[in-house]
């Protein structure tokens, strides 16, 4: 029996295991189960709710900020306001309660950030779990929502903030004793700190405003995966300058400490859109006070390429995210 790799199951075995198994339709449900597309659209009265659900293994605190924030970006994603999220949490039997406060502390105060309500859930303890887990579901509404599959070739490739943003925290702050042995205590609490721009709310909510073209949350498998993903949920290329993707040199500094590749680190915090002006859309999220930058264009073929200087090299359909390495 060949054992699978830690973290999110490759795009094979989720078409081919997953995806294929789902048979069951209901006219209702607007967008469904697919590659690239995190977030569930069903009609709700005139208007559509959306519905992304997210995991993760809770080794710190501030993983519970990134889970809260990655179902909170799904939603947006589809251009809807979230509104309210239920919580599911497996435990293990040596966890102490007073963890389990904690951890619904961090999710509420992580919630109440957004803007939403934690409205349910369940909690379970198991013998077979080593690790916390917690599974949390966002849903929001919206009347016109933006599907994926949006792109279109000739649209440029706008990237919000920095790359790595997510995986940098989750490091820093499960390896601050080893890291602190190279780096100051300050490097490694500013990395921490980057927890304040995990949500991609405000961005979307600017982009949806400014005529985007289509919309995808960076967050597992990092800026390849995501890319990958843009272009195979449309069925189109794409063209990227890697010098033109922003990452911050805290990053590049913990990912060369292990020898992680930062384009291939969680990234939640920074948010994929493709626009007919890219410019224009950058200049309206510096409007409001959030980074941007033109990163690329959407092509005709399936060619998905990156360009470092004279260097092409072809993406190759999304890896395990590096920060399973660490796991």
């Amino acid at each position: 029996m060949q054992l699978m790799k830690v973290g999110k199951i490759s795009e094979t075995v989720l078409k081919s295991c997953v995806l294929t198994q789902i048979k069951s339709k209901n006219d209702n449900v607007k967008n469904g189960a697919g590659v690239g597309s995190d977030c569930a659209v069903f009609a709700c009265g005139d208007a559509f709710t959306a519905v992304c659900t997210q995991m993760m293994e809770i080794r710190s605190s501030e993983d519970v900020g990134c889970v809260m924030a990655r179902a909170a970006g799904g939603v947006v994603c589809c251009g809807a306001k979230p509104v309210m999220a239920t919580i599911a949490m497996l435990l293990p039997i040596y966890i102490e309660g007073e963890d389990v406060k904690r951890h619904m502390q961090e999710a509420d105060e992580a919630a109440a950030e957004m803007g939403i309500q934690i409205a349910g859930g369940h909690t379970e303890v198991s013998r077979s779990v080593l690790t916390p887990c917690m599974t949390v579901s966002v849903m929001g509404q919206v009347l016109s929502p933006i599907m994926p599959g949006r792109a279109r070739p000739g649209q440029d490739v706008v990237l919000s903030k920095w790359i790595g943003l997510e995986g940098t925290v989750r490091l820093a702050a499960r390896q601050q004793k080893e890291l602190t042995k190279r780096y100051p205590l300050s490097m490694i609490e500013k990395a921490i700190g980057f927890k304040r721009y995990l949500s991609i709310i405000p961005e979307a909510a600017t982009a949806a405003k400014s005529n985007v073209g289509a919309m995808h949350d960076v967050s597992g498998g990092g800026i390849y995966a995501a890319l990958w993903e843009l272009a195979e949920s449309a069925g189109v290329g794409l063209s990227v300058d890697l010098k033109k993707i922003p990452v911050k040199q805290e990053t590049i500094e913990i990912c060369e400490f292990y020898g992680l590749n930062p384009y291939e680190l969680s990234s939640g915090g920074c948010l994929l859109m493709t626009a007919d002006n890219g410019e224009n859309l950058v200049q309206d999220l510096k409007a409001a006070q959030i980074p941007a930058a033109v990163i690329g264009t959407i092509t005709e073929g399936n060619d998905r390429i990156v360009i470092n200087e004279e260097e092409k090299r072809f993406l190759e359909r999304p890896k395990t995210d590096e920060i399973c390495k660490m796991m």
